[in-house]
């Protein structure tokens, strides 16, 4: 990807956390910890799923890519973010920040049409079982996900040239803690109408697009669910759908409020609070609301648990009498 950019602009001074310079050291320990606890859940989510073969179903695949997702766009703002905490001086070169938000970008728009993808994965599991096997086979689920980076991957591209291809000749200074649409977009000398319209109308695509579809699927399935004759029956339909309708409502009402409304409403301190919830809160909580709260994986983790650890114990029994 060529950056043809008419700029004296050649990095960028992060000011995301200025307001709070006598708690970086604090914010520092606690972003840290949460962090390390979200990479290991997600470690153990993914290890679980790939090695539990009860595991081995279109859900449990989806969110196992979902926490990888999860994983990667986090890799991308949260280490830099730590380094800038103690770091005196806090910039990102012109090229650095594209790439920043070029891939934070992809891996999150993908992250969007994922968990649509999970909403047709229970429409299907609810509405339609008989074709289960036949709709959600391996190939099918794939195919979806290839589908959610493709279209990921397209958005962030077009996002990413649009807006650093606008000339930057006055400051330098980003009111935010990594590269995001709104912050760097303000930096910019000028920019047409047409761009914030392609760059809107995009938005609109990976949020709303994605949203209606999910309330279809939801629309769909409850009125599937209600004609359940068991009150047992209904409640474990509703449980398979609960952790995800929470996930969906986290994500897509901080990223709307982010993305979707004017940019003469824009508010430096309101975008890095909403930011924080969903690069570092709310991969927090994903993985107890989908793993966490399910009684299958519970019961798959504590099998993998003791697949892994009888191998151990082998060993070391060997080791004691040979």
């Amino acid at each position: 990807m060529e950056w043809v950019n008419e700029t004296s602009v050649r990095e960028f001074f992060f000011l995301g956390f200025s307001s709070l310079a006598g708690l970086q050291q604090l914010l520092f320990v606690v972003f840290l910890l949460v962090y390390l606890f979200m990479l290991g859940t997600n470690a153990i989510i993914i290890s679980t799923i790939v090695l539990d073969r009860a595991l081995h179903t279109p859900m449990y695949f989806f969110l196992g890519v979902l926490s990888s997702s999860e994983t990667c766009y986090t890799f991308v703002i949260i280490p830099k973010m730590l380094v800038d905490l103690l770091a005196q001086k806090k910039t990102i070169s012109f090229l650095g920040c594209a790439i920043q938000m070029f891939t934070f970008l992809f891996l999150i728009c993908s992250h969007s049409f994922l968990l649509a993808a999970m909403g047709y994965d229970r429409y299907v599991a609810i509405c339609n079982p008989l074709r289960y096997t036949v709709l959600m086979g391996y190939g099918g689920c794939l195919g979806l996900v290839a589908a959610a980076c493709a279209c990921g991957f397209t958005v962030s591209v077009v996002t990413t040239s649009l807006i650093f291809h606008l000339p930057f000749h006055s400051s330098n200074h980003l009111h935010h803690y990594f590269c995001d649409i709104s912050p760097v977009l303000k930096l910019a000398s000028h920019h047409s109408h047409l761009s914030q319209l392609v760059i809107f109308m995009l938005g609109v695509f990976v949020l709303v697009i994605p949203l209606l579809l999910i309330l279809v699927s939801y629309i769909r399935v409850i009125s599937a669910i209600l004609k359940i004759p068991s009150s047992v029956g209904r409640y474990k339909a509703f449980s398979t759908c609960a952790s995800h309708l929470i996930v969906v409502t986290v994500h897509y009402g901080c990223a709307s409020f982010i993305y979707l409304r004017p940019k003469s409403h824009y508010s430096s301190s309101q975008d890095t609070l909403i930011s924080v919830s969903y690069t570092i809160l709310t991969p927090l909580f994903n993985p107890m609301i989908y793993s966490l709260r399910s009684k299958e994986f519970k019961s798959a983790l504590r099998r993998t648990m003791v697949q892994t650890s009888c191998p151990i114990n082998q060993r070391a029994n060997f080791s004691l009498f040979s």
